[in-house]
This record gives C-alpha cells, sequence and structure tokens, in this order.
C-alpha cells in the first residue's frame, strides 16, 4: 500500500509546492515503493521562512506567556503520543528501525521530548535582577533567537526532529523543519498533530528538500539560527556558512565511540547492554560504542561472547516485532557499509557476519558483523561506518584503555563497564566525549547531549537546549 502526498506544512494550511519534483519513499526492508511526496525548491523555503517571520511577531506567539507555550506544548504532546503507533511504522517502514525500537524512541519516547519541554517552559521567568558596580541594576532578560532551520537526519527522524522543535517553542522561537529526503511521511504525522494541537499558524512549518537547497536555507537571510544533526562533512559545511554570517549553530555530529570494559567487568551485563550502547538501530545512531576496548587477559573471551552475541541476532523485515537487525535506510548506505566490511577485511580479522542474510532475497540488509585484532589506527577503528560492524581493540592497563579511546577524531558517546560503578566513573571522567555511560548508555532528557571535537558544537536535551534558542540582554539601570 502507497501513501503519497501532495502539499507541504506552512503556516498551518496544506500548500502546493513550487515545482513538480518529488521524492520517492522506498520500504527498506522490501524495496518496494510505500510513497512519494513532494521535493522542495527555493521559493518553497522562501514561502515557510516568510509563515515563520510572521509567526515570530504575531501577538498569538511573540506575546504569549511561557505557560501559554508550555500549554500548547502539553496539547501538541498529546496529539503526537496519540500517533505513536503510526509514527512507528512510517519510520520502520522507511529506514529499517526495528518495529520494536521505533515504538519506543519515535512513538513514545518524542511526545515524551515535548512534554519534558513543555514543564521547562513554565519555569521560565521574567528578567533576572543582578546587582550593578556602576549603577543601581542590571536586568538581564532571555529572548528568542528569532527563526529556526532545523535540519533532521533519517536514523531517528521524529525525536531528532522534536529535539531542536520543543525547546524551540519553549524559547518563543518559530521554525522551519526539513526532513531527510529518505524519511518525510513521519513528517507529516508531526504536522497533522501541530494543527490538531492549534499551535499558532506559522510556528512550525515542514519542507522536504535535498542537500542544495538545505544549503539555501541555512544561508537564508530570515533564518537567525540552524540546529542540525547530520555527518561531521555536512557540519563543517554549515559551520562554514554560519560563522561567515555570525549566524549561530548547535550541530550534533559523528562518532566513534569507545566502550571500555575493564578487568571486572560483567561480561553478561555487557553483552545485555550492546543493543542500546553499540548496536543501537542497525549500528544507525550516531553515539554508538562500535569501537570495544578489551583487557588483553579477557580478550578471547569478549571475542567469542561478542561473536556468538553477532550470531543470536535475528535480521529481518523492520515492521516484525521479533527483528532485532532491520536493513540498512537506504541501498547507498548498505553499500558504504559493506564497502568498509571489505576493507575491514584487510586490515583485521572478521569473525561474525560480513555478508548479507542468506534469507534476505530484497531488502538492504547486512549481518552483524565483528571484526578481531583491530588496531585503534584502521580505518574501520577511526571512521564512522554507521553499520552494525563492531571492532575489537585490546589494551594493556587502564592508562592505554583510556589514551585509545581518546585517539579519536570524534568525541560523541561511549562507556565504561566495570563490577565497581565508582572506579568507572573516574575512568569515564578522562574519556574525552560530551556524554559516557557507566555499566550502559542511554541519554537522559534532563541533562545535556552533544559532542566534542569533530561531533559537533552545543548541546541538546536539558535546560541547556533552550538556552541554545535564546538571545541574552543585558539592561543597565543606573538610577
Amino acid at each position: 500500500m502507497t501513501r503519497s502526498r501532495d502539499s507541504f506544512f506552512i503556516g498551518n494550511e496544506w500548500v502546493k509546492p513550487a515545482s513538480q519534483r518529488r521524492f520517492t519513499l522506498i520500504n527498506a526492508s522490501t524495496e518496494e515503493v510505500i510513497g512519494t511526496a513532494p521535493e522542495g525548491v527555493e521559493a518553497d523555503i522562501d514561502a515557510a521562512v516568510a509563515a515563520a517571520r510572521r509567526a515570530l511577531v504575531s501577538p498569538e506567539w511573540a506575546n504569549s506567556t511561557p505557560a501559554e507555550r508550555a500549554a500548547v506544548m502539553e496539547r501538541f504532546m498529546a496529539a503526537i503520543a496519540a500517533r505513536g503507533p503510526a509514527i512507528a511504522e512510517a519510520v520502520s517502514a522507511q529506514n529499517g528501525m526495528p518495529i520494536a525500537l521505533s515504538g519506543m524512541l519515535e512513538g513514545q519516547f518524542s511526545a515524551g521530548v515535548v512534554q519534558y519541554y513543555a514543564q521547562l517552559a513554565k519555569t521560565l521567568g521574567a528578567a533576572d535582577i543582578r546587582p550593578s558596580q556602576m549603577g543601581k541594576e542590571t536586568l538581564v532578560e532571555r529572548t528568542p533567537v528569532g527563526v529556526v532551520a532545523a535540519i533532521v537526519p533519517w536514523n531517528f527522524p521524529v525525536t531528532l526532529a522534536l529535539n531542536k522543535i520543543a525547546p524551540a517553542m519553549a524559547a518563543g522561537c518559530t521554525l522551519v523543519i526539513k526532513p531527510s529526503p529518505g524519511t518525510i511521511l513521519d513528517s507529516y504525522l508531526l504536522a497533522e498533530a501541530a494543527l490538531e494541537a492549534g499551535v499558532p499558524a506559522g510556528v512550525l512549518n515542514w519542507v522536504a528538500a535535498d542537500r542544495e537547497v538545505g544549503a539555501y536555507l541555512v544561508s537564508h537571510p530570515g533564518v537567525d539560527k540552524v540546529a542540525f544533526t547530520g555527518s561531521t562533512g555536512a557540519g563543517r559545511a554549515i559551520a562554514r556558512a554560519c560563522g561567515e554570517l555570525l549566524r549561530p549553530a548547535t550541530l550534533e555530529l559523528g562518532g566513534k565511540s569507545a566502550a571500555i570494559l575493564l578487568p571486572d567487568a560483567d561480561i553478561g551485563a555487557f553483552l545485555q547492554g550492546v543493543p542500546m550502547a553499540c548496536m543501537l538501530n542497525n549500528g544507525q545512531a550516531c553515539y554508538n560504542g562500535t569501537r570495544i576496548l578489551a583487557p588483553k587477559s579477557r580478550y578471547g573471551e569478549v571475542v567469542e561472547a561478542l561473536v556468538q552475541f553477532a550470531g543470536a541476532l535475528v535480521v529481518g523485515d523492520a515492521l516484525d516485532p521479533g527483528t532485532h537487525v532491520g536493513p540498512m535506510a537506504s541501498a547507498a548506505h548498505r553499500d558504504k557499509v559493506e564497502s568498509y566490511i571489505a576493507i575491514g577485511k584487510g586490515e583485521a580479522k572478521l569473525v561474525a557476519g560480513g555478508g548479507r542474510p542468506k534469507a534476505a532475497s530484497r531488502g538492504w540488509f547486512v549481518e552483524p558483523t565483528v571484526f578481531a585484532e583491530v588496531d585503534n589506527g584502521a580505518r574501520i577503528a577511526q571512521e564512522e561506518i554507521f553499520g552494525p560492524v563492531l571492532s575489537v581493540i585490546a589494551y594493556d592497563g587502564e592508562d592505554e584503555a583510556v589514551r585509545i579511546a581518546n585517539d579519536s577524531q570524534f568525541g560523541l558517546g561511549g562507556s565504561v563497564w566495570s563490577a565497581d560503578s565508582a572506579h568507572a566513573a573516574d575512568v569515564a571522567r578522562k574519556v574525552q566525549s560530551g556524554t559516557v555511560g557507566v555499566n550502559g548508555y542511554m541519554p537522559s532528557l534532563g541533562s545535556p547531549f552533544g559532542g566534542v571535537k569533530a561531533s559537533g558544537l552545543g548541546r541538546e536535551f536539558g535546560p541547556e537546549a533552550v538556552s541554545a534558542y535564546q538571545n541574552v540582554k543585558s539592561i543597565y539601570v543606573m538610577g
């Protein structure tokens, strides 16, 4: 059954696109066409930015109190939650995310993101009053940064969109959201939820487009801030454009995180954590700990455990509730992952997987793959593969483990595993990364998430995310 769309959501209206160009959406598990949607051009971006600018100064939004914005967001949250199963199904069909995972993260957690920021919005108050050394006092006010260009990837299209939408709404901003060409159908469900919730016209606008039109959005004179999640290469291009324009940007980019198993780690507990910490979403998650650092004293044991683990995973249709690992999101991405596996065969020892499942005649599947005897300087250990491929690296002593973990251009996620969680936390403090898990890994809504080095700039989640969508003004009261 195909599902096609014919309009963009701009200014709370379904607007006819400015061109006849269209995207075709493919089921990643079956390679069947499941829908089409219009492809935006520059004129569509112009219309969306204009609607967002009108909403930014409209009395209904510009004069709203934090409590009033929170009420709008709570209705939006409820409308998203009601569409949870449909959202999960749309995401899994398009990008191959196992339905059990998309139901949890895209269908439920995404609504929780909006709920969290709705509650946080209620705490946003009047200006801070601070003492002044040269006058009476200083009023420190926080105002919306303005119109936000939110550019969203295909791997977690709903949650990563709402990671930008929710804090920006709480701050009083308006947005133009550009979903990835590979995952568009879910954005229409969010737009329908916004319309049902009574989000004021122009606060949220969706236009799907390719990279070239996305670059036009980034540099648009009507945009005040860019929020982007995606590859480090694309992030660098956005950073260059925003630097020239002196335009703020939040960039959540790639990763090549390390999972450090200390000598006393419980291997069984580690294996239970691997699906979320190291191989989430078929390996298509930016913070996955795909470098497994094992002590030399237990190296063989760790490798064998991971081989058995990989072999036990159920690879299949993303819409099957029993599937552990679904397909890659596109044929091109499968080709990229397979090219890295070919490189790895010349750099290390392939001990599990490495091919396509024999039972899968259709779909963009790659077997869960494990490489042993990996040197941290190998390409498969240094470059982001973004697939179900793990590299097991031996170390001798904690200092070497930390050195290897930090020997990377990236710094987004990671984990440390030990029977002594306090000691593991001490080791985690030495890892150069924006986030690190202890005996597991799962981002927390109330705590900042983001990377260092080539993994990005700025933070999402927590109160820090709202600050990223605000300008700060000091009013010096002299008498």
